[in-house]
């Protein structure tokens, strides 16, 4: 279906509109790091003598570089794990339409109407039970059984959307359950994997207030949820609580612009498929 002139300009208007609210808050904040460290900067204004070395001094005060070291640690456990758990659970409801699949489904979209800010009680006094407290499992293990729903949900949906004639033919092949899903199933899922696998990064790495709560050491937290601990010891000098904060979300920015297309692509093939 065509467009008109009105639908076209209204729709570059809209991004045009999009692009200013995301990219002005990341000006704001690039001219607000490069101000003096005791200058307490107001309202969007290039400074004269940019100070880049705000960025070193947050950069090694901070400790960013081991707290990073801890994000990537989380990271490097969570999202396999939970790719993996997502996956066979989607396969099993989407494609093989275990019995009780039904009710197992509606009880994973009842989980994502639970509020996370109502678990943070429990979930303490769990991982004070299991031992895991001041710990990264602590954040591990609660990030894991959070993704579930929405990952389960989301690989569903593209399992049901395969032909079912893919897997019929692979069954008068004589290929079995595990043959079908290693090579027939789980390389069209590639682009469906692959977004969530971005979704799972970016929620792991901006995780804040688990870490927060649960590890006392900041340390140990994630790069987001050490920005209190990095608040307290800079709390007057907003530049370099600026430059500290976009140190963190440059690994955020990279991830997203190399895997755009990826994203976007498994975006599209869901919308075209439904």
């Amino acid at each position: 279906m065509r467009t008109g002139p009105l639908e076209r300009w209204s729709g570059r208007a809209l991004l045009a509109a999009a692009l200013v609210l995301t990219v002005l808050p990341l000006i704001t904040m690039v001219s607000a790091a490069l101000q003096p460290a005791d200058v307490n900067p107001t309202g969007l204004a290039w400074p004269t003598d940019p100070q880049w070395g705000n960025f070193v001094t947050a950069f090694e005060t901070g400790h960013v570089g081991r707290l990073m070291t801890s994000s990537l640690l989380i990271v490097a456990v969570v999202v396999p794990v939970s790719l993996l758990a997502a996956t066979l659970a989607g396969y099993a409801l989407g494609v093989l339409r275990v019995r009780g699949g039904g009710a197992v489904l509606i009880f994973l979209v009842l989980g994502l109407t639970i509020p996370f800010e109502s678990l943070i009680i429990p979930l303490y006094y769990q991982a004070q039970t299991l031992g895991t407290l001041n710990t990264r499992w602590a954040v591990i293990l609660p990030l894991i059984g959070l993704f579930m729903p929405f990952g389960v949900f989301w690989m569903r949906a593209h399992f049901v959307n395969v032909p079912r004639e893919l897997s019929e033919a692979a069954r008068v092949d004589g290929a079995g359950v595990w043959q079908e899903f290693r090579r027939v199933q789980l390389p069209l899922a590639l682009p469906a994997l692959s977004a969530l696998a971005i979704l799972y990064f970016l929620w792991t790495w901006n995780q804040f207030l688990l870490p927060v709560v649960l590890i006392d050491n900041p340390l140990e937290r994630t790069a987001a949820g050490a920005l209190t601990f990095f608040q307290g010891q800079y709390s007057l000098s907003i530049p370099l609580l600026n430059a500290g904060a976009l140190i963190v979300i440059i690994p955020v920015i990279i991830v997203f612009l190399v895997f755009q297309r990826q994203f976007v692509r498994a975006l599209l093939s869901g919308a075209v498929k439904s």
